[in-house]
């Protein structure tokens, strides 16, 4: 992560309070909200190099880049701790985050419940304690989260609590960004993160997939010890016999009206007829599979496909897929379009590439290092997960 020293601060602008973004479902750095239309993380060079060479054929399957801003740990005057950002001078029209926020309230009551009555603890006890209680259940790996409020269910232990409706995963992340943040920098310190576009928000009830793609996760840059561990990992998941692992879910159950989500864990212990299974499992709305949403997802895949193909010299390694649906179906009446979604509403799916912290390509930060051709594990992924998907479509 880009740390600024404190005279290095961009000036002008107006404060931005970053919310907590609730449909993160993998990764491991914090992913923000900015505005309704925009998400925001710590920026890695690497990936800002990406995004700002884009190849143009890429475009349509990754978020919009939308520039950078200069974030700050900020307290308030009730001890919450929060982040601030302040917008660059090339973003002329700073944008808004809406003061009644849900994401907000649900951090900053998890904040209160860590606390003590005497004032607010430092985060990394906050952290703590949020380990050994709600975030325990939270963080397990088949839990449900209510979009509405709080009927109850079975933690791991067959407790009962309060379903929340968040996504574990995203306040899991964001707990530990804080957390490193306070120990590691002072509060006027300033840190430089991406604005990127946030293609989920277009969807009332968003499913979404993160796919690890590819058989090696490990850059070109990385030690000795992270390669063996990356290896490691993907020996004994399906990245090695499938080219692709699943590293979070999130999949709206219409009958629960709650989201089931799964974490990285629960994808690296899956065989490969589990994954299969989980594929099928995400197209699943408690009630009947939407058959109606693969063949979307195919041909957005395949397009996809052919664009990976004749990229050389890219290697993906370490970056995900996501796949996006829709888990409330819209009217039955809703007039169509030629593409099959109804006028007015979003695209029923979509597929979009992220986290490119570890991508390499010529010209990239190791000119020393230059693959040739297009990337081999990254097209296996894709051929795996197309056929898979082929399968599910024709009922075997």
């Amino acid at each position: 992560m880009v740390v600024l020293r404190s005279t290095d601060k961009a000036t002008g602008g107006v404060g931005v309070p970053l919310e907590p973004f609730l449909h993160q479902v993998g990764g491991h750095l914090s992913m923000l909200q900015y505005d309704a239309h925009t998400v925001c993380k710590p920026l890695v060079s690497q990936e800002q190099k990406f995004y700002e060479s884009l190849p143009l054929a890429m475009r349509c399957f990754t978020p919009q880049y939308k520039g950078t801003v200069t974030v700050r740990l900020r307290r308030d005057s009730r001890g919450h701790l929060g982040l601030v950002a302040n917008p660059l001078k090339e973003n002329l029209e700073p944008l808004q985050v809406s003061p009644d926020s849900r994401a907000v309230a649900i951090w900053q009551t998890l904040q209160q419940t860590a606390s003590s009555d005497s004032g607010p603890r430092p985060l990394a006890q906050l952290a703590h304690s949020l380990k050994e209680s709600t975030a325990k259940v939270l963080l397990s790996s088949d839990c449900h989260l209510g979009t509405q409020a709080s009927p109850l269910v079975e933690s791991a232990d067959g407790s009962q609590v309060e379903r929340r409706g968040f996504n574990p995963w995203g306040l899991h992340c964001h707990q530990v960004h804080l957390t490193r943040l306070c120990t590691e920098f002072p509060e006027d310190k300033w840190h430089r993160f991406l604005l990127l576009e946030n293609v989920v928000s277009q969807y009332k009830q968003p499913c979404i997939l993160d796919l690890k793609m590819g058989t090696r996760q490990h850059g070109d840059d990385a030690s000795e010890e992270k390669k063996a561990r990356h290896m490691r990992k993907c020996a004994q998941s399906t990245s090695a016999c499938l080219g692709v692992r699943i590293c979070g879910m999130q999949v709206y159950q219409t009958d629960k009206k709650s989201f089931l989500c799964k974490d990285k864990y629960y994808g690296r212990k899956l065989s490969e007829e589990g994954f299969k299974q989980a594929l099928s499992q995400f197209l699943h709305d408690g009630t009947r599979l939407r058959t109606e949403l693969l063949e979307p997802i195919l041909r957005r895949l395949q397009a996809l496909l052919a664009v990976i193909r004749s990229q050389t010299s890219y290697r993906f390694y370490s970056s995900s897929l996501l796949i996006i649906y829709d888990g409330q179906e819209p009217p039955q009446n809703a007039p169509e379009t030629a593409q099959g979604s109804p006028s007015g509403d979003p695209a029923k799916v979509d597929v979009r590439m992220i986290d490119f912290a570890h991508t390499t390509y010529k010209g990239s930060w190791n000119e020393h290092i230059t693959h040739e051709g297009p990337d081999p594990g990254y097209i296996f992924g894709l051929e795996n997960l197309i056929g898979i998907l082929q399968d599910i479509q024709e009922g075997e």
